[in-house]
């Protein structure tokens, strides 16, 4: 009888017992660190670059002069000059105004003939003139030096106009392809590549001539 009470007594203080025993052992864990998503694991130190870029103008106008090369069919490649005026409509699309002019050389049967002259001197001036539409084709960048990126764009243009030559005017259709790059905010260098294609019998026979022109040139915007 005497056990049974002592069992009963004990029961409670070994409950007590393995009480204190747990609580020991979770004073005894390591408790982990908590991250936050705004807390960086790793924070390296980075040695960041200042870049200049230089912007587009906000202004839609640009008007620039240009120089170059032009292949007339049958009278030589020949120096070329003239000047540009364009309106962007948008980001994307842009129309110009071109008129460009240079001097032709003699034919190949002029040369060989040894006097026959098919033009006089003034009828040799070509001048053409160009209104077109052009696209934005691939807008991008060039970094050159250390610092500095200016933006640059590849793009379409085409058109109409008339070329006047050998005493005669000829309607015209222009193609090709340019590249501007924007060297200041307001200031921006052309490279454009062009044929100008029309109908012409002055050498006899009715056949599409292809003028051939490179040019290169500045624009500004205003």
């Amino acid at each position: 009888m005497a056990s049974r009470h002592w069992i009963f007594l004990l029961k409670p203080v070994c409950a007590l017992a393995l009480l204190s025993l747990l609580q020991g052992c979770s004073l005894l864990r390591t408790e982990e660190p908590v991250y936050t998503e705004s807390d960086p694991v790793i924070e390296p130190e980075l040695d960041r670059r200042i870049i200049t870029e230089a912007d587009i103008d906000s202004e839609n106008f640009e008007v620039g002069a240009f120089a170059g090369v032009m292949s007339v069919e049958d009278f030589g490649t020949n120096f070329v000059y003239g000047a540009r005026a364009a309106y962007h409509v948008s980001e994307d699309l842009f129309t110009e105004a071109t008129i460009g002019r240079t001097k032709t050389d003699k034919t190949s049967f002029e040369k060989l003939s040894g006097g026959a002259q098919l033009l006089s001197d003034n009828d040799r001036n070509l001048t053409y003139y160009n209104i077109s539409i052009g696209w934005n084709l691939l807008p991008g960048e060039v970094f050159l030096g250390h610092g500095h990126a200016f933006n640059s764009e590849l793009y379409l243009i085409g058109g109409v106009g008339n070329t006047d030559f050998a005493d005669d005017n000829h309607f015209t259709i222009n193609f090709g392809a340019g590249y501007r790059l924007l060297m200041t905010d307001w200031v921006a260098m052309h490279i454009d590549v062009r044929d100008h294609t029309y109908k012409s019998d002055l050498l006899g026979k009715d056949e599409r001539k292809h003028n051939l022109e490179a040019h290169a040139g500045l624009t500004v915007f205003f």
